[in-house]
């Protein structure tokens, strides 16, 4: 038989080509742009939060199509619309991020810049395939519940 030797795993080296770094700079501009937009599209819904239960005290049409939601208490409103936009401040934080740390990393060839760059890049994934596996089990449990709703009617 032969010898059986361990196998002694080596150190992968990549390189990032000049293509490459290209591609991670124009990534992040669109990071940046991103970043901003949900951060300010996250700061709206925040305010709207908060000034919806003004809006439906203030409007009692309103409030009367809005049903046991605007009749009672609007806080289930405002709860929902915070969540939302706390929701989608996440996101826009890791892209920001993606943004500061890819650019430092690319135009100053920052290895621990770009490392973190990657490491956002992971939890900004990370965290929507989180969600759309939450959004496809809510769909059939929804589809479910329906089903069975419908079978007991």
């Amino acid at each position: 038989m032969e010898d059986l030797e361990e196998d002694v795993p080596q150190e992968v080296k990549l390189v990032v080509t000049e293509e490459m770094r290209s591609y991670i700079y124009d990534i992040t501009r669109w990071a940046k742009f991103l970043s901003i937009v949900g951060f300010v599209f996250s700061v709206i819904l925040i305010l709207v939060s908060f000034t919806i239960p003004a809006m439906i005290a203030s409007n009692p049409v309103l409030a009367k199509q809005l049903g046991s939601l605007g009749q009672g208490s609007s806080t289930a409103i405002t709860i929902i619309y915070l969540i939302l936009g706390l929701f989608y401040f996440y996101p826009s934080l890791l892209l920001f991020r993606i943004s500061n740390n890819g650019k430092q990393g690319v135009l100053f060839g920052n290895q621990e810049s770009l490392n973190t760059a990657m490491q956002n890049v992971k939890s900004l994934f990370k965290f929507w395939g989180i969600i759309t596996i939450t959004v496809i089990v809510g769909y059939f449990l929804l589809l479910f519940l329906v089903g069975a709703g419908l079978a007991v009617a």
